[in-house]
């Protein structure tokens, strides 16, 4: 019979900025709870499907003055981007669920299947780690918009460039989500794609396989003044794919001046906004 599910680590990390641009970094966390480690297999302990080194990619985050919240927990306890009730994003796509029990190249997580997480498990998952994030999410946004008189959420992500189970081929190597355009005002969509491609080296893309998870979707509401975009990257554009997963900052440098110009032009976006409804 599994333990039930208790966890000593914060569910998240935050450094409250100046401006008003909130990085949200949903897959960064790697930790397990011990007793629940000791139910997934060796592959899985390796969490291999974090988001890892967005840290360290999106260092320049304070000199721009924006918040960055970061998880803690690894996407194997629970995901940040999926809605509390499990729904899926993509219906009639593969996906993983609220507590995963498959790895992204569809191994089992769990090394005994009756291991799996139960309702009530998933419930006190939940209540531990979701709620908490979400919370500091959602307070750090309406401080950014009573502050500023408006807020951009910019949910940072990577992934595996080739991953068959979620799509063919290559992926790009920015794929920007608003949503289908909801999330967002579709002119600043417009300027972060132009700069997406601006650089031949790497391919960009709008809205394509990733169109912006839970998080973009929930929390994106332009009208309120609240901005929403998700940018989904290749990992190998900044780091090695396979363990030990190392961070490359010479490739890393590659591509950085693009994400930083992107986010230099949120905040453009958020100040001339400011700026008008002053």
């Amino acid at each position: 019979m599994p333990t039930p599910f208790a966890t000593s680590e914060p569910a998240f990390r935050f450094r409250q900025g100046t401006r008003p641009l909130l990085i949200s970094m949903p897959h960064v966390g790697t930790h397990v709870p011990p007793a629940l480690a000791e139910r997934l297999t060796p592959e899985a302990r390796h969490v291999p499907d974090t988001d890892w080194h967005l840290d360290q990619l999106y260092r320049f985050a304070d000199e721009l003055g924006a918040s960055v919240l970061m998880a803690t927990h690894s996407r194997y306890v629970i995901d940040l981007n999926r809605p509390p009730d499990g729904a899926s994003l993509y219906p009639g796509q593969s996906v993983t669920g609220l507590c995963p029990v498959d790895t992204f190249d569809d191994t089992p997580l769990y090394a005994d299947p009756a291991h799996a997480p139960t309702d009530s498990e998933i419930a006190a998952r939940r209540e531990a780690v979701w709620r908490p994030y979400h919370a500091q999410l959602a307070q750090e946004l309406e401080r950014l918009r009573a502050e500023h008189g408006v807020a951009v959420l910019w949910d940072a992500h990577s992934i595996r460039s080739v991953l068959p189970r979620f799509f063919e081929g290559k992926l790009p190597d920015l794929n920007l989500g608003t949503a289908d355009g909801t999330s967002c005002d579709p002119a600043l969509a417009a300027q972060l794609l132009a700069i997406a491609q601006s650089n031949p080296a790497y391919s960009g893309v709008l809205n394509g396989r990733f169109k912006g998870g839970h998080i973009t979707r929930h929390y994106g509401r332009p009208a309120d003044n609240i901005h929403a975009v998700q940018l989904e990257m290749t990992q190998c554009s900044y780091m090695q794919e396979a363990l030990p997963f190392g961070y490359l900052p010479e490739v890393a440098a590659g591509i950085q001046p693009q994400v930083r110009q992107m986010l230099e032009a949120v905040l453009r976006f958020a100040q001339q906004r400011a700026a008008a409804s002053a």
